[in-house]
């Protein structure tokens, strides 16, 4: 078994149904996830968070847990209960705290979600992200030869700084 998977029930298991909750919220697209989906979501959150302080890792389920709380006393209903525009609700004004701890936590948890779901292979082919790690040129259209350009090909041209007297 990887560590991933020991990490991942460490860390998310207490907080899961709400995070994923915050989660659908972020990116409205995981309202239809499968179990195999939010498995593979939450593994690439874990592989992120591994590298991460306990302490750290302990800030991020005290935060989800103080969102689910600040949405008991808000609207008297957990977070997994409310409406998608209540919970959205409640996001945005984390988001825009006048606390700045508040603020950095929401933008974290957002940043975690926005990485466990664009790193999929099947949504980075959706939305056409084709980074490599050979960087432009493992892309096709850049192994074609193409001739060089000159500076003075395109239009540049360089000239000397008069001498100073």
């Amino acid at each position: 078994m990887s560590s991933v998977a020991v990490t991942q029930t460490a860390t998310l298991e207490p907080v899961r149904p709400t995070f994923r909750a915050i989660a659908m919220s972020v990116v409205p697209e995981l309202r239809s996830a499968d179990p195999n989906e939010w498995s593979e979501i939450e593994a690439e959150i874990e592989r992120a968070l591994a590298d991460r302080p306990p302490a750290m890792r302990r800030q991020l389920v005290s935060f989800v847990r103080l969102l689910d709380w600040w949405s008991r006393l808000r609207y008297g209903r957990r977070l997994t209960k409310l409406d998608g525009f209540k919970r959205s609700e409640l996001l945005e004004l984390f988001e825009r705290h006048r606390l700045p701890l508040l603020r950095r936590g929401m933008w974290g948890l957002r940043t975690l979600v926005f990485l466990g779901y664009y790193t999929r292979p099947d949504v980075a082919e959706f939305i056409g992200y084709r980074a490599h790690r050979d960087g432009w040129s493992a892309r096709p259209e850049a192994r074609r030869e193409r001739p060089s350009a000159t500076p003075q090909d395109v239009g540049i041209v360089y000239k000397r700084p008069p001498p100073l007297a």
